[in-house]
């Protein structure tokens, strides 16, 4: 592969990581959200969304590389992905919205005195964090960090595949690493980035009497990702 098409390819890897991170409100709701309702530490936050980025990314990389060795097609790669896209959207759906009903009865069981009664907002946890006072809070959705693990393991990065298959059909190993770095850094510091910024937003809204209801409205959001990527938005 010729060097400039290899910067060319580069270049394009690192716009399409970024922009297809950005136009993804999953890529970063989710963890915003949850951040804000269990109060996770800039260190969690950043390892939790770190993790399911790289098995986002990985993922991809994985059944393409599968499909490049057994000289599958793009199509043959897309329809995977879209096989997988459809997985990790009901698995949004079904988590936001079990989620959302455990924030409800959760609301309604300390609202009539069957808990701690004292509602107010928080600020932004330090890098150390007490997050384990709202994670103790909601013992049965510890797993959390674990369920949006799977669902961006099963998360398809439909825009690196056609990207691979260049430098592939070009027998350039050298050029396919450095196009799947590129992209992969740039997702994952984008998704880090408006995680952060999000969190740190979120952390200084006050709910006033709804706090209460931080987790239902974090699952109605996760819910709402998953919809509206079931729509096509």
């Amino acid at each position: 592969m010729h060097d400039q098409s290899l910067s060319v390819l580069t270049a394009t890897a690192a716009v399409i990581g970024t922009v297809h991170t950005l136009a993804g409100p999953d890529h970063y709701v989710p963890f915003i959200v949850m951040a804000r309702a269990r109060g996770w530490s800039v260190i969690r936050t950043c390892a939790i969304t770190l993790a399911c980025g790289v098995a986002h990314v990985a993922s991809s990389v994985a059944i393409g590389g599968l499909g490049i060795m057994l000289g599958w097609t793009v199509l043959h790669l897309e329809w995977v992905e879209g096989v997988r896209g459809e997985l990790a959207v009901w698995m949004l759906l079904g988590f936001g919205l079990a989620y959302m009903v455990w924030g409800m009865r959760h609301a309604h069981h300390h609202r009539h005195g069957h808990g701690h009664t004292h509602w107010h907002t928080h600020p932004v946890p330090s890098a150390h964090g007490t997050e384990g006072a709202h994670d103790a809070a909601a013992p049965g959705f510890r797993t959390t960090p674990w369920v949006l693990f799977l669902a961006f393991v099963f998360g398809p990065c439909e825009p690196l595949i056609p990207i691979l298959m260049y430098p592939a059909a070009a027998s350039s190993w050298h050029g396919l690493a450095v196009v799947t770095l590129v992209f992969a850094l740039c997702t994952l510091l984008t998704m880090t980035i408006v995680v952060l910024a999000g969190r740190r937003g979120l952390a200084r809204l006050s709910l006033g009497h709804l706090e209460r209801y931080s987790h239902a409205l974090a699952g109605l959001a996760v819910f709402a990702c998953g919809v509206a990527i079931k729509l096509g938005l």
